[in-house]
């Protein structure tokens, strides 16, 4: 019974990660009909975002912590709660700094309790095949821009901003809190098991943080999610420079997007068969070569090219630190430990659209961002190669029972 409930729980996770996160990045879509209804400043409202990421990274430290004390369920409930309550605020705000610290603030905290949570509850079920679970909820965040993106603007359409965000909200709370309540504890641990785990969490968090299977963890997660968000959020404009048609260049956008999922599931499954580690060195080395080869892409066919091995390579190496978080570390702490290098790669995260947009500022051009991006991505496969060897695996009860 427990080994068919454990797909109950990707499934519930994978479900929550794709609303949580398509109503965070669905402000694109409400970005102009704000704009244009309130006379709010593009920028101002596009702070909303920049202050998401920012909390996210926190609030991800924050609720994974609290995950290994509590457990997930009561932490996606809250952030269940959190996320609707915070769109139906937004839709009612009546001044810019209303909606920022609704949609920025409220939205970032709630929806950071979905994914370090999610990924910890689900490793905690899994032993074999981990690599595919942890892979399967990733995926469905990752399906998030082509689900509440394209509800947001039929709503619009249908309604106004203000509506279809309310409708949103209350969607939100209508699809979460029932699907929280289907994520349980696994079987219940042997006495040996339980004294582990309160072995564990009693660990001063400065011991776990400053260990080199964390630093090597954390520093790696950070260095590859510097090198990637550059050239993700400035693809579109260097493709036109490069002479492709605006709506051609969105498209590679969406490519990279749709190859995510595949490098998701794809680089799970080698984890599992092959290691974790050398997939992670693998898919790292990879990415820092297809960023160098956007240099010179002059054609539509060589970008989508480009853009299939680049999504399937970020997409799949995603999920991969949470995996190895889980073996270093072990189920009780997996939270926190996963929670805190989440918080590393949001400042990664953070920093590459800033440094290209520097760089075109500063040189009218964006190969410096793309150098700069790949030797950042060499820098990643060198951290990553300084992994100290994996703990021999021991069984888990969730795998024990038939």
């Amino acid at each position: 019974m427990a080994r068919a409930y454990r797909w109950v729980i990707v499934a519930a996770g994978g479900l929550m990660g794709c609303v949580a996160a398509g109503t965070m990045f669905s402000l694109a879509i409400f970005l102009e009909p704000v704009a244009s209804e309130t006379g709010w400043s593009r920028a101002g409202i596009s702070t909303a975002m920049t202050l998401n990421f920012l909390v996210m990274g926190v609030g991800g430290f924050l609720w994974g912590s609290l995950t290994d004390r509590f457990g997930a369920r009561i932490v996606v409930l809250i952030g269940s709660v959190l996320l609707g309550l915070a769109l139906v605020l937004a839709s009612r705000a009546e001044s810019l700094l209303s909606f920022q610290l609704a949609y920025g603030t409220l939205v970032g905290l709630a929806a950071s309790a979905f994914f370090a949570p999610m990924i910890a509850a689900v490793m905690t079920w899994f032993d074999t095949q981990r690599g595919l679970a942890v892979s399967l909820v990733s995926a469905g965040m990752g399906m998030a821009p082509m689900t509440v993106s394209p509800l947001a603007r039929t709503l619009i359409s249908a309604y106004d901003w203000r509506t279809a965000m309310l409708m949103i909200g209350v969607g939100a709370w209508a699809i979460l809190l029932p699907t929280a309540l289907l994520i349980r504890r696994p079987p219940a641990l042997s006495e040996s098991d339980q004294a582990s785990a309160v072995e564990a969490r009693r660990q001063p968090l400065s011991r776990l943080l400053l260990t080199p299977q964390f630093l090597v963890l954390g520093f790696t997660f950070f260095a590859c999610c510097a090198a990637h968000s550059g050239p993700i959020f400035h693809m579109v404009s260097y493709a036109m420079l490069c002479g492709i048609a605006a709506m051609a260049a969105v498209s590679i956008y969406s490519v990279e997007g749709l190859a995510g999922l595949g490098g998701r599931v794809l680089f799970g499954v080698l984890a599992d068969r092959i290691g974790v580690k050398p997939v992670l060195v693998a898919g790292l080395l990879v990415q820092a070569a297809v960023i160098s080869a956007y240099l010179a892409a002059d054609s539509l066919t060589t970008f989508y090219s480009l853009a299939v091995i680049f999504g399937g390579t970020y997409g799949g190496v995603m999920p991969l630190y949470a995996v190895l978080a889980r073996e270093y570390f072990g189920p009780h702490v997996v939270g926190t430990v996963f929670g805190a290098a989440t918080m590393l790669s949001s400042v990664g995260m953070a920093f590459g659209p800033l440094a290209g947009g520097w760089a075109y500022d500063a040189f009218a051009s964006y190969q410096w961002l793309f150098i700069g991006s790949a030797l950042v991505g060499l820098g990643a496969v060198a951290i990553a190669l300084a992994f100290p060897p994996l703990p021999a695996k021991t069984p888990q009860p969730a795998e024990a029972v038939a």
